[in-house]
């Protein structure tokens, strides 16, 4: 299939093939919808469709009065066109690294198609990246040139000049970059970038795509043309009613999630792929996203759990102040059951009408009051939110995958939610449990290697095209996914029981009142948990409880507030056997956050920081010496 050309309507995703091992499915795989591409590359996806539709609508920027300008097909390939020209007027040669450090913004993708245009290969960092980590990236990048949104960033960056002697050129978003680069490209030859775009193939670096570092420094993943390609095809033909519009209501998304993770970046090349409307929010804080929301209204959103978990949130601390907590508890637990059931009865069916315009609704309001469709992933996201979601009128596609992965491996196929799990291998993928249980994964989407800095190469993984993810999990008997931990976080007690800490974590941060949670006990005669706040779900209990005058250390201390936090470690310990469940917790008076070294910019949590700087707290929960756990 030539890249020009989007990928038509597929029939509906197969079923897995399964291979089980004493009775138990050990490998589940599914055929690729469409053939793999066998020439081109991502660059020549903007010309493609601005030669085959020059009108579509592939972006809508936000003007200063907070309304949306659109942007053609035409006017985007034009504007990756003249960028091209004016990386190569910079004197960027093919193969070149190119990082760019900037919040969620058009010029983000802008610059990126036009990298791939001149031949580059594109290197994302986070935009709340630390010195150390830009510099370390950049170094192991080699990065020829940086684009940086503001000259905060500049001044960063500048910082490390002296240890950074690939780094050249260093362009400022706020102060006209884009328009500089177009400038210095107006001398170019056209035929110069056609040329460039020539040179690429499905087995060119791309980008290259550095890992969190949860466990320590990060690793270049090499990912290639092909992978990109390989991913969006299968997924936007599995996925057709969320990036096609299915009526006279045309498909559209705001991105809000960083640009700079994996996650992001597909959807956004798949959007192009697809023609689907982008609008870019540069913020994923409450009143700016929800106002961005209210104003795109998109029909399909990519989130990760945290975005769903707050709307939930949000709108029931808004009943409770209105006085109505009890209804919209029972409006919550009709979605759930409706959104499990296979075949509604008509006494469900009528209950979830009633609290359609009193509830439902407004969930729907909330995130601009056209989505029908939300793709989650990045970490584990609960049975009882995806149901919620479904039963009020908005389905929940949740899908598991990494960097490696390209993002997206599994994900809930159409017509088969299955909450709790994270769904069937996406079509042109295999899954495999290993004897131990970790996950291991094979296709098309699967990276190049990781990047060797002295080689300037991507090392090739081994296992026969099997890539081992590092998380454990099962396949149920359709082929589902179920993750259950990480096989380095998997902790043994002293009594050499084994436990999986993310099953009881994502439990408690579905309460209002938790912001994060870690399960620890490894080596230690039982488990524990040190949990911390959530800053808006605190601020609301205060109110209601009349404890505003609290400050947040005796709120820590607050019989109340910890029988409240008791009781959902009491129904996280139902799901478990006792010699796993959370015998002591500590609620934390300090948050945990990416400026703090606690989280990710992804928001997954560092256990060794955490481990590193609460060590009093946790030695408490084990009363020093003692085997017996002290009460919160």
């Amino acid at each position: 299939m030539p890249v020009s050309e989007s990928p038509s309507a597929p029939p509906a995703a197969p079923v897995p093939t399964l291979v089980r091992v004493d009775g138990t499915v050990r490998e589940a795989s599914v055929p690729a919808l469409v053939p793999p591409v066998r020439r081109g590359s991502l660059a020549d996806l903007p010309y493609g469709t601005a030669r085959e539709d020059p009108t579509a609508v592939l972006f809508a920027r936000k003007r200063p009065d907070g309304g949306w300008t659109d942007v053609t097909a035409s006017a985007f390939a034009a504007e990756v066109h003249s960028v091209a020209k004016g990386l190569i007027a910079q004197g960027l040669r093919p193969g070149d690294r190119l990082a760019l450090m900037a919040r969620t913004r058009y010029e983000w993708t802008l610059i990126d198609f036009a990298a791939w245009a001149a031949g580059l290969i594109t290197v994302p960092l986070y935009p709340t990246s630390s010195a150390y980590q830009i510099r370390w990236i950049l170094q192991d990048s080699g990065a020829a040139a940086c684009v940086v949104e503001d000259p905060a960033q500049a001044r960063l960056v500048s910082a490390e000049r002296r240890q950074l002697p690939s780094l050249g050129q260093l362009w400022v978003l706020d102060t006209g970059a884009v328009d500089q680069l177009r400038k210095a490209g107006a001398h170019v030859p056209d035929e110069a970038v056609t040329a460039r775009r020539g040179l690429l193939t499905p087995e060119t670096l791309a980008t290259l795509v550095y890992t969190s570092g949860t466990t320590g420094r990060p690793k270049g993943c090499a990912l290639t043309h092909g992978n990109f390609l390989t991913e969006v095809d299968n997924a936007v033909g599995l996925l057709h009613p969320v990036f096609k519009a299915v009526s006279s209501e045309p498909a559209s998304t705001l991105l809000f999630l960083p640009l700079s993770h994996v996650f992001g970046r597909m959807v956004a090349i798949g959007c192009v792929r697809a023609r689907v409307k982008v609008g870019h929010a540069p913020s994923v804080e409450s009143d700016e996203l929800l106002a961005d929301l209210a104003a795109f209204r998109p029909t399909f959103l990519l989130a990760i759990p945290y975005v769903l978990e707050k709307v939930f949130h949000t709108a029931r601390a808004t009943a409770e102040r209105a006085g109505r907590a009890a209804s919209f508890d029972r409006a919550a637990g009709v979605a759930e059951r409706y959104g499990r059931a296979p075949r509604p009865s008509l006494g469900l069916r009528a209950a979830r009408a009633l609290y359609e315009p009193l509830v439902y609704r407004r969930i729907r309001a909330a995130l601009g009051g056209r989505v029908r469709h939300v793709v989650c992933g990045g970490s584990a996201l609960g049975a009882r939110l995806a149901e919620f979601f479904a039963g009020a009128g908005v389905e929940v596609y949740e899908g598991y995958g990494l960097t490696e992965t390209t993002a997206a491996a599994t994900v809930t196929p159409l017509g088969s939610p299955r909450p709790g799990t994270v769904g069937r291998p996406l079509p042109g993928t295999a899954v495999r449990i290993a004897d131990d249980g970790e996950v291991w994964l094979k296709g098309g989407h699967v990276f190049a290697g990781y990047w060797d800095a002295r080689r300037g190469v991507a090392l090739p993984y081994t296992d026969e095209g099997w890539f081992p993810t590092g998380d454990l999990g099962a396949l149920d008997d359709e082929g589902h996914l179920r993750i259950t931990g990480r096989k380095k976080d998997i902790i043994v007690t002293s009594a050499g029981k084994n436990v999986a800490p993310a099953p009881l974590e994502d439990w408690l941060r579905a309460h209002p009142l938790v912001a994060q949670c870690m399960v620890l006990g490894d080596g230690r005669p039982y488990v524990t948990a040190l949990i911390t706040l959530d800053h808006d779900g605190l601020l609301h209990w205060r109110h209601m409880r009349r404890k505003d005058h609290l400050a947040l250390w005796e709120l820590a201390r607050d019989e109340e507030l910890i029988g409240l936090v008791q009781r959902a470690v009491d129904e996280a310990n139902r799901m478990v056997s006792r010699a796993e469940s959370i015998r002591a917790f500590r609620i934390l008076t300090r948050e945990w956050t990416e400026a703090g070294g606690h989280l990710t910019p992804s928001l997954k949590l560092k256990r060794r920081a955490v481990l590193r700087d609460f060590g009093r707290e946790i030695e408490e929960m084990y009363g020093g010496r003692g085997e017996e756990p002290l009460r919160p």
